[in-house]
């Protein structure tokens, strides 16, 4: 974290969570770098999260109010946290695993309550810190610790999800994105209403090293080379589609 940024860190905190080539480090520093270019206060916010590697973003690194929560259930903390004191800015950071596989029921009715929270899903794909089972967002045919053969499910696209459950801001971004990702969650955060950014933050530690080359470089790679614009997609035929994937933001 540059120096700029360690006002927002907790003192005494040194050590991350994170595995090398983990994403969520990425994902840490551009929410801090958010916040610090709307200069909010974190007094008057509230970070909420479930159980995973993308729980640990705000808990314990974030110097202001935090909850760490049970897994799956961040919303529904998050949900009666605001309903006692609406005033709170409420964001919830976790995972696909916390936030769309045990806690999906918790998402779908968030969002079609269109609640004023900032959800933040760090997508990599698969369960990363409990043991790497296959999740509602796995790609049909990757292989998890659950699925030795291969996932036979097609997987959940998150952003179209809770856009049909009722969320009024939507976006899908990649860490290999940052600058666009920043600019996404300081209008998430501004916006009044149920605002979701899907992450993409690739898991070399359980995800990598059963589906893709195991160097974390080269899953960075991957990323840069198969995410695009949403405008940049128009016009390509379903063939050259077929490996990418499509970011932006899909709802304002």
């Amino acid at each position: 974290m540059v120096r700029a940024m360690e006002k927002y860190i907790r003192p005494g905190v040194k050590v991350t969570p994170f595995c090398p080539g983990c994403g969520q480090g990425i994902l840490m520093g551009l929410i801090l770098r958010a916040i610090d270019e709307l200069n909010m206060d974190m007094k008057k916010m509230l970070f909420v999260s479930g159980i995973g590697c993308a729980a640990w973003i705000p808990s314990p690194h974030f110097n202001g109010d935090t909850l760490h929560t049970l897994h799956g259930r961040a919303l529904a903390f998050a949900t009666g946290a605001k309903l006692f004191n609406p005033d709170l800015r409420v964001m919830v950071i976790s995972g696909d695993g916390d936030l769309s596989s045990i806690g999906g029921n918790h998402l779908i009715h968030a969002a079609r309550r269109d609640m004023d929270l900032k959800v933040i899903c760090a997508n990599n794909m698969i369960y990363g810190m409990t043991g790497g089972q296959v999740a509602s967002t796995t790609p049909k045919g990757a292989k998890t610790s659950t699925t030795g053969k291969g996932n036979p499910y097609r997987p959940f696209d998150l952003s179209r999800l809770v856009t049909a459950a009722g969320a009024s801001y939507v976006a899908r971004y990649s860490v290999t994105q940052p600058l666009a990702l920043i600019r996404s969650i300081k209008k998430a955060l501004s916006h009044v209403g149920f605002s979701f950014i899907e992450v993409l933050s690739p898991c070399p530690t359980q995800y990598g090293r059963r589906n893709q080359p195991e160097k974390p470089e080269e899953m960075i790679q991957d990323l840069i080379r198969r995410c695009i614009l949403e405008e940049e997609a128009k016009g390509l035929s379903e063939e050259e589609l077929a490996e990418k994937i499509i970011t932006g933001e899909f709802l304002t």
